[in-house]
Protein backbone atom coordinates (compact mmCIF):
# COMPACT_ATOMS: atom_id res chain seq x y z
CA UNK A 1 0.00 0.00 0.00
CA UNK A 2 1.02 3.34 -0.48
CA UNK A 3 0.21 6.89 -0.33
CA UNK A 4 -0.49 9.84 -2.21
CA UNK A 5 -1.37 13.85 -1.42
CA UNK A 6 -3.06 16.10 -4.27
CA UNK A 7 -1.81 19.75 -4.12
CA UNK A 8 -4.26 21.58 -5.37
CA UNK A 9 -6.57 25.00 -4.54
CA UNK A 10 -9.68 24.04 -6.46
CA UNK A 11 -11.83 21.79 -4.22
CA UNK A 12 -13.70 20.73 -7.04
CA UNK A 13 -10.99 19.59 -8.79
CA UNK A 14 -9.06 17.98 -5.96
CA UNK A 15 -11.95 15.95 -4.60
CA UNK A 16 -13.25 15.05 -8.14
CA UNK A 17 -9.21 13.74 -8.76
CA UNK A 18 -9.49 12.09 -5.30
CA UNK A 19 -12.96 10.32 -6.32
CA UNK A 20 -10.67 8.87 -9.62
CA UNK A 21 -7.40 7.98 -7.87
CA UNK A 22 -9.54 6.33 -5.04
CA UNK A 23 -11.51 4.21 -7.78
CA UNK A 24 -8.05 3.21 -9.60
CA UNK A 25 -6.31 2.65 -6.39
CA UNK A 26 -8.11 1.34 -3.77
CA UNK A 27 -5.65 0.52 -1.59
CA UNK A 28 -3.57 3.70 -1.37
CA UNK A 29 -4.52 6.40 1.35
CA UNK A 30 -4.82 9.88 -0.23
CA UNK A 31 -4.61 12.75 1.50
CA UNK A 32 -5.25 16.76 0.10
CA UNK A 33 -3.69 19.72 0.23
CA UNK A 34 -5.05 23.63 -0.90
CA UNK A 35 -2.01 25.20 -0.58
CA UNK A 36 2.16 24.67 -0.34
CA UNK A 37 2.30 25.42 3.47
CA UNK A 38 -0.42 22.84 4.08
CA UNK A 39 1.30 20.36 1.73
CA UNK A 40 4.51 20.83 3.57
CA UNK A 41 2.70 20.27 6.88
CA UNK A 42 1.01 16.93 5.95
CA UNK A 43 4.68 15.58 3.99
CA UNK A 44 6.15 15.63 7.46
CA UNK A 45 3.37 14.01 9.03
CA UNK A 46 1.78 11.66 6.15
CA UNK A 47 4.69 11.04 4.24
CA UNK A 48 3.48 10.34 0.74
CA UNK A 49 5.24 8.39 -1.91
CA UNK A 50 3.47 10.72 -4.28
CA UNK A 51 2.47 14.09 -4.66
CA UNK A 52 0.21 15.54 -7.42
CA UNK A 53 1.11 19.11 -7.72
CA UNK A 54 -0.65 22.35 -9.01
CA UNK A 55 1.37 25.39 -10.34
CA UNK A 56 -0.76 27.95 -9.30
CA UNK A 57 -1.24 27.47 -5.59
CA UNK A 58 -1.51 30.36 -3.03
CA UNK A 59 1.43 31.57 -1.16
CA UNK A 60 4.22 29.35 -2.62
CA UNK A 61 4.05 28.57 -6.26
CA UNK A 62 3.88 24.16 -7.21
CA UNK A 63 7.48 24.76 -8.64
CA UNK A 64 9.02 26.30 -6.19
CA UNK A 65 7.50 23.49 -3.84
CA UNK A 66 8.48 20.80 -5.36
CA UNK A 67 12.33 22.12 -5.24
CA UNK A 68 11.40 22.46 -1.61
CA UNK A 69 9.87 19.06 -1.56
CA UNK A 70 12.67 17.35 -3.69
CA UNK A 71 15.38 18.66 -0.90
CA UNK A 72 13.71 17.50 2.30
CA UNK A 73 12.21 14.20 0.68
CA UNK A 74 14.17 12.83 -2.51
CA UNK A 75 12.44 9.75 -2.89
CA UNK A 76 8.68 11.60 -3.55
CA UNK A 77 7.49 11.85 -6.66
CA UNK A 78 6.32 14.61 -7.77
CA UNK A 79 4.11 15.13 -11.26
CA UNK A 80 3.15 18.46 -11.63
CA UNK A 81 -0.56 18.19 -12.49
CA UNK A 82 -1.62 22.08 -14.38
CA UNK A 83 -3.97 23.46 -16.94
CA UNK A 84 -0.70 25.58 -17.95
CA UNK A 85 1.36 23.22 -20.93
CA UNK A 86 4.30 26.17 -21.46
CA UNK A 87 7.54 24.53 -22.38
CA UNK A 88 8.89 27.53 -19.70
CA UNK A 89 6.88 25.15 -16.85
CA UNK A 90 7.75 22.37 -18.08
CA UNK A 91 11.24 23.55 -17.87
CA UNK A 92 11.07 24.93 -14.33
CA UNK A 93 9.20 21.45 -13.65
CA UNK A 94 12.27 19.26 -14.32
CA UNK A 95 14.47 22.35 -13.25
CA UNK A 96 12.92 21.80 -9.46
CA UNK A 97 13.24 18.21 -9.43
CA UNK A 98 9.77 17.39 -10.90
CA UNK A 99 9.30 13.70 -12.14
CA UNK A 100 7.01 13.80 -14.29
CA UNK A 101 4.77 16.50 -16.18
CA UNK A 102 1.10 16.45 -17.49
CA UNK A 103 -1.54 18.73 -18.47
CA UNK A 104 -4.80 18.29 -17.16
CA UNK A 105 -6.48 18.47 -20.04
CA UNK A 106 -4.32 15.54 -21.76
CA UNK A 107 -5.00 13.78 -18.10
CA UNK A 108 -5.52 9.69 -19.08
CA UNK A 109 -6.22 7.53 -15.96
CA UNK A 110 -4.83 4.58 -18.00
CA UNK A 111 -1.18 6.25 -18.67
CA UNK A 112 -1.55 7.69 -14.65
CA UNK A 113 -2.09 4.07 -13.88
CA UNK A 114 1.17 2.98 -15.77
CA UNK A 115 2.95 5.76 -14.38
CA UNK A 116 2.27 5.20 -10.45
CA UNK A 117 3.55 1.18 -11.13
CA UNK A 118 6.51 2.44 -12.68
CA UNK A 119 7.30 4.91 -9.36
CA UNK A 120 6.50 2.70 -7.35
CA UNK A 121 7.18 -1.20 -8.40
CA UNK A 122 8.00 -2.28 -5.01
CA UNK A 123 4.70 -1.18 -3.82
CA UNK A 124 1.31 -3.53 -4.77
CA UNK A 125 0.86 -3.21 -8.59
CA UNK A 126 -2.57 -1.67 -9.78
CA UNK A 127 -5.21 -2.82 -12.44
CA UNK A 128 -4.55 -0.70 -15.92
CA UNK A 129 -8.67 -0.93 -16.97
Amino acid sequence: MGKMLIVEDSATFRQTFRKALGHRFPEMEIAEAENGEQALDIIETFKPDIVFMDIRLPGENGLALTGRIKIGHPNIFVIILTEYDLPEYRAAAFKNGADDFITKGALNMSQLVAMVNKMMPEKNRYDQK
